[in-house]
This record gives structure tokens, C-alpha cells and sequence, in this order.
């Protein structure tokens, strides 16, 4: 869809398109004359060696792109919903449909949100509004939404791997090639996780397909991504590959990073090798504008693979789950559990009735390791967990009170939803102030009420320039254990405190609830003097 805009000068786009053609066309004159009255210079061999490709560096990528394209589609989802009855906007609502565009929006010209005929439609009696049909009163036609993506087929019978949130509520889905055929096409299975569909496109034939590619990349490797952004279809770029496991805040799983041009349209098309093999698939872009900056994250072919293998076989992706809430281990927490080495993942809550809690693992043990493989953060917990079958029996190892032990757990079946976190009843107490120096705190006991809260201890006031306070500690959290042990008294505190500073540790580790939220800091003793 074409936007045309005035620029913050109320100058036309027309003006600035013509001033611009006229420059670029004063330019290309200049050039034009400058070439004519340069001097004819001899090209040396050295210099016509130059311009050669190195070993191994395509003089073109057209070779490439005829032998991958006709395995890459454009997929084309349909959502659609019941009749949509016409409704009316309150006066002044900037933030509904603009008219003539949007559900249940008047049949009136889309006009200009500062025209003066837009309060007047506003406030029109129901039954002088047009429905989206375009007659008043009337209930409009079952709306229909519309999507494009991209895909590729990875076997000679039709099975098409996308992303799930290009195909996500879809009920109609088409896959195209080159624009030039629509096939209809079915859902097999999906995961939200990796963000990952599997098609079968119906169509009884045969099809010409691409491989994910078995061998390791490298950052500096070309790529190649074909796809369908803004629904143009068969679009190619290229690019390198910017850098390996990223971690894009969206589970524990790493991306690709890629600078070929990737913009909407294309999720779920593939990336290729110079050996025509998928390295990955396009999910997610980085992008302020909207628009191509050169920052693409794709979904690393092993990873893919897997996925793909279990959507094909049974529809969905099972995977073990333990049943906690963890938190990498800085070095400031190893400091706390008295560890040289920053590395493992804590445990800030146990799901009840989950495996962990029956084999077991309590709030503040840190888990270093699984089947003997060290554990380098939460994520790299999350990624071996998920690993497993569900009903697995995996060996635990884990740091609880400064001593190592190991713990058998038999992993269930990762659910779909989040356990609920408990909440935590903040009401005021009579409190009494305890002055903690050696962390830069004050804390007051707020006291058991009739069993209707638990006693606990709250933060009173935290020291300006205090390593709590460049933590992000701040009255009214709540310190619900210290060193793993619970506390609901500022005495059990200074008591663990002490304790811990006799054992020459530097720090105490804090399990600190902030409303609904529970996590684990790391607070370092004063220094003397």
C-alpha cells in the first residue's frame, strides 16, 4: 500500500519528488560530463585481477537462486469471523477505525483525522451508520483477514515448513509459486516455541525441494534469502551471516543473525549456503523503523530440523519439563553460594506438584549440571531439559547449603501455560526497625495477622551509593529468605548475616518478592573502614 505523506515543512511529495529527480538528473549530467572530458586511462592486468572474485566468492548468485527458487513458496493465510454488526465510535475516540476502514466503520470516504465532517459522522444515530456492505443498519459481511508469508518444501511429496505466527488462526491457506500457481494447503503441526509450522500442501504431485544443511556455520559465511516480503514474491538477497546464537528475549532457544534484506513478508522463508542448503528459517527482524536495517534472526537449521521431524511425525513437540523458575548464576549469586565459579542456574520457585518438587529440588538450589553436563545459564538449563523425552529420568546435580549432591528427576510434559506464581499479601504491619550496615538496608518485621499474613521481612530503606541499592532493591520488597534459609524476622536476618561473614564470604544471597515477582540477588558486605 502506497503512503503519501507531507513532511514536517508542509512541503507536497511531489514537490520533494520532483526537486530530487531534478538534482539526481543534474548529478547524472555532471557525471556524464565528467566522463567525457576525463582522459582515456589503460587498464592494467593488476587492476583487471582485482576486480576478480576470490576463490570460493560467486562472480553470481543466479546459478544459486534457478536451482533453489522453485522450492521456495509464498503462503497465503485467510482468517475469517462471523458478521460484524455496525457500531458507533463515542465522539472524540482518535484511537478507533478511521472511516471507511475499519470494522464496523461508516460507509463514508476515508477522510482526514482533523476534517471537520469526522464529528459530524461521529455522532450519526445508529441507523444512519453504514455497515462495512455499506447499508445502514445493517450487519456487515463476515470480515476476512488476510496474511503473507513465506515457506520452502522439504520433501518431493509437499510438506511446506513456515513460521507459526504467519499461519497462526489461520482457516484458508494457499502456497503459491512464484505467483504463478495457488495450491491449497493444510496445517500438520505447529510450535509456538521455536515459532515453527509444518504444511502438506494437498495437491497430489511431485515437488521440487531444498535440505537443511548439516554442517556448521560460519560468522562471515555468504547467504541467501529468498522469500515473499510486502507480497512480492520470489524476492532474493544476500548477505553474510552476522553472528551465531543470539538470544532475541524469546525463549531458550538461539537465532541466526543475518544482514541480507529481510522485511515483512518474509518469516518463515528460508536462508541458504552457498551449497543451496537451508541454514535457517527467517522469524524476526530488528528494525526501529519498521523497515530493513540489516539485522535479520533466523532459526538455525539443527534446531528446525529437530522440530520439523517431531511436527511430521505426531503434530506437536514434546518436551521434558522440570517444573521450576531459574535464574542465571552471576558472579555476584557464586559469591553468595559461596561458589568460584559463576556458572549454574537457581532456582527461584518449585512448581507445586511438578516433577522437581517430588524429587525434591527446593527455592535456592543451584543447579550446576544434568547427567554430569555443567550448566552454563538458565537458558542452557531450559535447552537441555527440553531435550528430553517427557517421563525421562535425568541425574541433577546441584549446590544446597554448600554442599553437592546429585538428584534423580523424572521430567513430565512441558505444558502449554505457566503455573501461576503465588501472591503475596503486602498489608501493613506495626513494624520495627533494624539497622543492617553491613548491607547498606533497613529492615522492619511485619507481623503475623490472625493467620491472614504470614510474618515477614520488608525493606525499610536502602543507602544511596550501596551495592543494594545499584542491585535495584527498594523499600517495600519483601526478603523472604537469606543464604536459602527463610527469614520472617530482621534478627534471623542480621543472625544469617553474620554467619555467612565468619565463613569469609563477601556476600549473602537475598530471595527478595516484589509484588507477584520472586528472584534472587546477590548483596555484597561493606567493606570495613
Amino acid at each position: 500500500m502506497l503512503h503519501v505523506n507531507v513532511d514536517g515543512r508542509g512541503q507536497r511529495p511531489w514537490t520533494r519528488k520532483r526537486s530530487t529527480i531534478f538534482l539526481a538528473g543534474a548529478l547524472g549530467a555532471v557525471v556524464a560530463t565528467g566522463a567525457l572530458l576525463a582522459p582515456s586511462m589503460p587498464v592494467s592486468a593488476q587492476q583487471r585481477a582485482a576486480v576478480v572474485p576470490i576463490p570460493g566468492a560467486p562472480a553470481t548468485f543466479a546459478d544459486l537462486v534457478e536451482r533453489v527458487r522453485p522450492s521456495v513458496v509464498s503462503v497465503k493465510v485467510a482468517s475469517g469471523s462471523g458478521p460484524q454488526e455496525s457500531r458507533r465510535w463515542p465522539p472524540g475516540n482518535r484511537g478507533g477505525p478511521r472511516f471507511g476502514q475499519g470494522r464496523g466503520a461508516p460507509a463514508f470516504p476515508d477522510l482526514p483525522p482533523d476534517h471537520p465532517l469526522n464529528e459530524l459522522f461521529k455522532n450519526l444515530p445508529p441507523e444512519f451508520r453504514g455497515g462495512p456492505n455499506g447499508r445502514p443498519g445493517q450487519p456487515g459481511r463476515p470480515r476476512v483477514r488476510r496474511s503473507q508469508g513465506s515457506g520452502f518444501v522439504i520433501s518431493e511429496d509437499g510438506y511446506v515448513v513456515t513460521n507459526n505466527h504467519v499461519v497462526s488462526g489461520g482457516n484458508e491457506i494457499t502456497v503459491s509459486f512464484d505467483d504463478k500457481e495457488n495450491l491449497p494447503a493444510e496445517i500438520v503441526g505447529t510450535d509456538s516455541r521455536t515459532d515453527l509450522a509444518l504444511l502438506k500442501i494437498k495437491t497430489k504431485r511431485k515437488f521440487q525441494f531444498v535440505q537443511f544443511a548439516t554442517k556448521p556455520n560460519r560468522v562471515g559465511d555468504w547467504v541467501m534469502a529468498v522469500g515473499n516480503p510486502f507480497g512480492l514474491g520470489g524476492t532474493v538477497t544476500v548477505g553474510v551471516l552476522s553472528a551465531l546464537s543470539r538470544n532475541i528475549g524469546s525463549g531458550p532457544y538461539d537465532y541466526l543473525q543475518i544482514d541480507a534484506a529481510v522485511n515483512r513478508g518474509n518469516s518463515g522463508g528460508p536462508t541458504f549456503n552457498l551449497n543451496g542448503e537451508v541454514i535457517g528459517i527467517n522469524t524476526a527482524i530488528y528494525s526501529p523503523s519498521g523497515g530493513n536495517v540489516g539485522i535479520a534472526f533466523a532459526v538455525p537449521a539443527d534446531t528446525a530440523s529437530a522440530v520439523i521431524e517431531q511436527l511430521k511425525k505426531s503434530g506437536s513437540v514434546q518436551r521434558g519439563w522440570l517444573g521450576v523458575k531459574i535464574q542465571t548464576i552471576s558472579e555476584d549469586i557464586a559469591a553468595g553460594l559461596g561458589q568460584k565459579e559463576a556458572y549454574g542456574a537457581l532456582i527461584s520457585e518449585v512448581t507445586a506438584n511438578a516433577p522437581a518438587q517430588k524429587a525434591g529440588l527446593r527455592e535456592g538450589d543451584a543447579i550446576l549440571s544434568v547427567n554430569g553436563d555443567k550448566v552454563d545459564d538458565s537458558r542452557d538449563l531450559a535447552r537441555k531439559i527440553a531435550a528430553f523425552s517427557p517421563n525421562s529420568t535425568i541425574k541433577v546435580g546441584i549446590k544446597r547449603g554448600g554442599q553437592d549432591m546429585t538428584i534423580d528427576v523424572k521430567l513430565g510434559v512441558f505444558p502449554n501455560s505457566r503455573p501461576e506464581v503465588a501472591k503475596n499479601d503486602d498489608d501493613d504491619g506495626e513494624p520495627r526497625v533494624t539497622a543492617m550496615k553491613t548491607l547498606g538496608l533497613e529492615l522492619i518485621d511485619i507481623p503475623e495477622d490472625d493467620g491472614k499474613r504470614r510474618a515477614s521481612v520488608a525493606i525499610k530503606d536502602v543507602e544511596p551509593g550501596s551495592d543494594a541499592a545499584e542491585k535495584g532493591l527498594r523499600p517495600g520488597d519483601l526478603v523472604v529468605a537469606v543464604n536459602g534459609e527463610k527469614v520472617t524476622t530482621a534478627d534471623s536476618v542480621d543472625r544469617i548475616v553474620q554467619g555467612a561473614q565468619k565463613q569469609g564470604r563477601k556476600a549473602v544471597l537475598m530471595t527478595i518478592m516484589r509484588g507477584n515477582a520472586k528472584t534472587f540477588v546477590a548483596v555484597q558486605f561493606r567493606k570495613a573502614g
